[in-house]
């Protein structure tokens, strides 16, 4: 792991704090900025180990808030393709080197600015859906796979979660609801290996190690401090100027990781 300087450790900071402002419903796509400033300060394959516990944490504190404010039922059309697309997704990840994961986490934040700015054009047509096993197989096998690559399965899910047409707080309570089940699926996987356990379904190297965890818990008090100003936030203030500052914010942070420009280059 990668020594820590003041700048990637701030990057980190803010990073972890916006785990639980996403968590708390403020910002919108918020949550999707994470990993990429992460990868920024740590690497990739470091950073989606460090993160899995701190957004572990964040789920527990953000349920709390949502508490019975979900339609549950949609975790049974997901959570079993969730689990195959974890398996795929713990397997492709041991065969990618850093740069190219730094690529895939960078046109996954990319592509979610994009369907930002479509996904009402594409829902306003539908009418609303009712959830079921065709869809949510396919659907659970992409927010597998993309979450474990990236912990930024929230584009995946709001297709399968926006077109049913609930009310915010409810719609909000389930994808924390949905995530949290996500994240606690993936969490063996991300901790065991096939060096520890002789099973191919395991990652050949595993992403949570001893020091990752000890970052996790240097940088976990920011996150129940994120979940209370998302939550603080939300009472006060409206996200809609907010929310186009952190989309430009993933945008460029996504083109960054994709193309590898020399951010120094002007001042040397």
């Amino acid at each position: 792991m990668r020594d820590m300087d003041w700048p990637s450790f701030l990057l980190a900071g803010f990073a972890v704090l916006f785990i639980g402002v996403a968590k708390a419903g403020f910002g919108g796509g918020l949550g999707m900025l994470v990993t990429p400033l992460c990868v920024l300060a740590f690497g990739p394959k470091t950073a989606i180990g460090i993160l899995l516990p701190l957004l572990c944490a964040g789920d527990a504190f953000s349920l709390y808030h949502y508490w019975r404010k979900w339609r549950a039922e949609n975790l049974k059309f997901l959570l079993p393709g969730v689990v195959v697309g974890v398996v795929i997704g713990v397997q492709l990840v041991g065969k990618f080197s850093p740069r190219q994961l730094n690529i895939a986490i960078g046109l996954i934040a990319v592509l979610f600015v994009v369907f930002q700015f479509v996904k009402e054009r594409i829902f306003r047509a539908e009418g609303v859906f009712a959830p079921n096993h065709s869809v949510g197989g396919p659907c659970g096998v992409g927010i597998g796979i993309t979450s474990t690559f990236a912990h930024g399965a929230g584009p995946v899910a709001a297709m399968f979660l926006m077109p049913q047409r609930m009310p915010k707080e409810i719609f909000m309570g389930t994808s924390i609801l949905l995530f949290a089940f996500v994240n606690w699926i993936k969490l063996p996987f991300f901790c065991l290996d096939r060096t520890l356990v002789d099973w191919p379904l395991f990652a050949p190297q595993a992403l949570i190690t001893s020091a990752t965890l000890l970052v996790s818990a240097k940088f976990f008090p920011l996150v129940p401090l994120g979940v209370w100003l998302g939550v603080w936030l939300n009472r006060r203030f409206s996200e809609r100027i907010f929310v186009r500052v952190i989309y430009a914010c993933l945008l460029v942070t996504g083109l960054q990781l994709i193309f590898n420009f020399d951010l120094a280059a002007p001042f040397r």
